[in-house]
């Protein structure tokens, strides 16, 4: 079920039930093969987690993109669009100082890149890193959530990075086959 709205775009609109989502970097830009971006990610989850705003019920993090399963804590006063929002301003604002330091080698070529994103977004003054839209998709029914959850965590497999889904660090298929990850979520 594709829940759009008259623009074309995905929208969320019920704010508290459980979305399969995807966060892109602007052009694709592969600014997640570096451990300090990745690291950002999974401390925003956590503190999302922890302020019990989000309920992470599947996530990866690949080198352009992340995909996600999760919902809004009916209990908190935030709703899934707000908690997308606070979570790529956050990182937003994280990851712009590591991408102008020395740390990056790319710094030159990904502060272009960005700024010109930035620039063709009427909504945005400087640089964006990520992509307006994070294609939520209602997770009407268990046969269709166990479908992006399965596409979710074969996502490291299909790119050729690990045999098993797994054996990818960055993703929370250890923590429905092993029973562990890098972070807690909320098993389906």
């Amino acid at each position: 079920m594709k829940d759009t709205d008259f623009r074309g775009g995905y929208v969320i609109r019920d704010q508290y039930a459980t979305h399969f989502l995807t966060f892109t970097v602007c052009g694709w830009i592969d600014l997640f093969t570096r451990k300090i971006y990745r690291d950002i990610i999974l401390d925003s989850f956590r503190y999302a987690q922890s302020e019990g705003q989000l309920i992470l019920n599947a996530y990866v993090i690949m080198s352009n993109h992340i995909h996600l399963i999760g919902r809004a804590n009916e209990k908190q006063k935030k709703t899934l669009s707000d908690i997308v929002r606070d979570f790529k301003k956050y990182t937003h604002k994280l990851m712009a100082p590591v991408i102008e330091s020395n740390q990056e080698s790319r710094n030159t070529w990904m502060m272009h890149q960005f700024a010109y994103y930035g620039r063709i977004n009427p909504n945005n003054k400087e640089w964006q890193i990520w992509e307006n839209d994070s294609h939520p998709e209602e997770c009407f029914s268990k046969k269709f959530t166990d479908s992006k959850l399965n596409y979710l965590h074969e996502n490291p497999v299909r790119a050729g990075i690990v045999a098993k889904p797994e054996d990818y660090l960055y993703s929370s298929a250890s923590n429905y086959i092993l029973g562990r990850g890098l972070i807690d979520v909320e098993l389906l």
